[in-house]
């Protein structure tokens, strides 16, 4: 009775062990992002600027590429990007607005992509150096997005 119990047991574990490799492996994507430029170097800015930059992309695959997900590493960066499919051979973008105000210093931040592709994350990276505002220095009006207490004057 024990060795029948003990076969048993065995061709079951066959059993499962060859339906699990028998089973389909999800295909992976045919969708393939290439950027022309990885990491952006603002240089010199003055605090208060909102320096942006566009990473430009192409999908280089057979299937269109879809974002999913934009994540920043932190507030202090606000990301845009193209929304709905590129097919293949199309051209996208993902922008990243950086808001230096009261961030004097070096910064350098990340921008994840997530996709369908065959490399499914991608990180990008800005990077710069925030001359710190002098005392009683007005900001540029051109550099700073308005207010949402302005009232429009039209």
């Amino acid at each position: 009775m024990m060795m029948k119990t003990i076969a048993l047991m065995g061709l079951m574990w066959l059993g499962f062990g060859l339906s699990a490799s028998a089973q389909e492996q999800p295909e992976q994507s045919k969708a393939e992002i290439r950027f022309e430029k990885e990491t952006h170097d603002f240089g010199k800015i003055r605090e208060g600027e909102l320096p942006s930059f566009e990473f430009k992309f192409t999908n280089v695959g057979e299937e269109p590429l879809v974002i999913s997900r934009v994540n920043v590493s932190c507030g202090c960066t606000t990301p845009d990007w193209t929304r709905g499919p590129i097919p293949p051979g199309k051209t996208g973008f993902v922008k990243a607005t950086y808001n230096s105000a009261g961030r004097p210093g070096a910064f350098d931040r990340s921008v994840t992509i997530t996709t369908n592709a065959k490399t499914p994350v991608k990180v990008l990276n800005i990077k710069g150096d925030v001359i710190p505002q002098q005392p009683n220095e007005p900001i540029s009006p051109s550099s700073q997005k308005p207010s949402i207490l302005q009232k429009d004057q039209n």
